[in-house]
């Protein structure tokens, strides 16, 4: 298979993807999927095991370890990015620039919708519903010409002189 982004060399990385409930597979070369950035653990392995640590650990532009805290709870990203767990709500502000591509990258949306009542139980079908409000639509306009034709024969009953007051 032939990569889907540059169309020229064979495709080695399968990247399935999903956004707003949508998948999406599609295939690249290593080339293309490393400018993408798309890496697997095993990818700086030809580099050293210290290398891919310091991916995480260094400041590329000062060439300095990275120290930076979140001011309420002191979590650092190392930590973040070492166990997966971000220390509070206000962590998420402190790193946004590191941990909005990745939260995008992981969950295919940075917006977060929680779960709804319910949302787990069948629910009804608008085709069904529709089928269901044109039922009660014909038993409506069928009762309504009952009623008018009952009216109509109270009306000529009356003319005629032999109505009822019912």
């Amino acid at each position: 298979m032939i990569c889907q982004s540059c169309g020229e060399n064979p495709a080695t990385t399968k990247v399935k993807t999903i956004v707003n409930g949508r998948l999406t597979e599609y295939a690249l070369c290593a080339a293309c999927a490393r400018r993408l950035g798309y890496v697997t653990l095993l990818s700086g392995l030809d580099r050293g095991f210290g290398s891919i640590l310091s991916d995480f650990l260094w400041d590329e532009d000062t060439n300095e370890p990275s120290e930076e805290r979140c001011p309420w709870c002191g979590a650092a990203f190392e930590d973040i990015a070492r166990t997966g767990k971000v220390g509070c709500a206000h962590c998420y502000e402190a790193f946004e620039d590191r941990l909005l591509p990745i939260i995008q990258r992981l969950y295919g949306s940075d917006i977060h919708c929680g779960k709804m009542p319910g949302e787990n139980l069948p629910q009804p079908q608008p085709q069904s519903q529709m089928v269901e409000m044109q039922e009660v639509l014909r038993q409506a306009v069928e009762q309504e010409k009952k009623e008018c034709q009952t009216r109509q024969l109270q009306e000529s009953l009356r003319r005629l002189g032999g109505g009822t007051d019912k």
